[in-house]
């Protein structure tokens, strides 16, 4: 018979690549995974791991029996929601949650849930939404605050649903006073300017590149930062602009000038969670303080 907490080692390996990747991730030092997953391979009768240079791989029997991992630990999820319905007492929900939604969001629902889940623990961390979605998909969140912008689908992920939230118009943002007209013409009075974005790799910074690009210019990226508010202060004192979620407001005035992009585009943001634990109590709850916490925030129809 299979371990189960085996099965989660193989399971984590095949997602992260690495053995050093999973025992960062579980707290384990990287000798106890090997220990474990050499236990697994005693207990299925077949290698499961070969060496690939300094690292391991998968054989396909190692694949096969990680596939199978995660069909075991989506089950036993499905198992403790169900007995979590029948029983008294709410686990833990884990949210990863990006940054606007934590500066808005987040403490809305957290003032609902103390009125209508007092036991309810809810443990947040603010994670981009690229590495928010991974780590639900891995088990290290139950629920994952992420956005998606126009025009830049996220790839489905298996075993991963949305719950819609609502959404967010995205705006150019410009030092105070300024003025440079509407939609591309507003873009394209700043092609020469220093621009404020996200880092490489995030779905905000490659659809603001996208947006410039479309106004027929490449912008100079001079600062590169994960934290909006940071960008909120660097174009309120006139060094850079960029483009910020009207979230980022929640009802406040901007300390910047903000102008309508092209075609009024809207990010979407959605909390995701594993199919197999999408019903378990504490994550409906959560779900729906979101929603209402969402309801209340969300910025006027412009």
């Amino acid at each position: 018979m299979f371990e189960l907490r085996r099965l989660r080692l193989l399971h984590e390996l095949a997602l992260r690549g690495t053995l050093a990747a999973v025992a960062d991730a579980l707290s384990y030092s990287p000798s106890t995974i090997s220990q474990q997953l050499a236990q697994l391979e005693r207990d299925a009768g077949v290698a499961l791991l070969v060496p690939d240079g300094r690292r391991v791989r998968l054989t396909d029997h190692g694949a096969a029996l990680a596939a199978h991992a995660a069909r075991a630990l989506d089950a036993d999820e499905r198992i403790r929601g169900e007995l979590e319905e029948l029983q008294p007492g709410i686990a833990p929900v884990r949210v990863a949650v990006l940054q606007t939604a934590a500066r808005t969001i987040v403490p809305a629902a957290l003032g609902l849930l103390a009125q209508r889940a007092p036991s309810l623990r809810v443990e947040l961390a603010e994670v981009p939404p690229e590495e928010g979605l991974f780590e639900l998909a891995a088990r290290g969140f139950d629920l994952a605050i992420a956005e998606q912008y126009p025009g830049l689908t996220r790839a489905p992920q298996p075993g991963l649903e949305r719950h819609p939230l609502g959404v967010d118009p995205v705006r150019l943002a410009t030092p105070p006073g300024s003025s440079a007209g509407r939609g591309r013409a507003a873009l394209a009075a700043y092609a020469t300017h220093p621009w404020v974005m996200e880092p490489i790799g995030s779905a905000a910074r490659e659809w603001a590149v996208q947006q410039c690009r479309a106004a027929g210019f490449e912008p100079d990226v001079r600062f590169e930062l994960a934290d909006l508010g940071a960008h909120v202060a660097l174009i309120a004192a006139g060094h850079a602009v960029g483009m910020l979620p009207d979230l980022l407001w929640s009802g406040a005035d901007a300390p910047v000038t903000l102008t309508d992009l092209p075609g009024s585009p809207v990010r979407e943001i959605f909390a995701a969670s594993r199919r197999a634990s999408s019903a378990r109590p504490g994550i409906r709850l959560v779900r729906d303080a979101l929603d209402a916490a969402f309801a209340a925030a969300a910025p006027a129809p412009r």
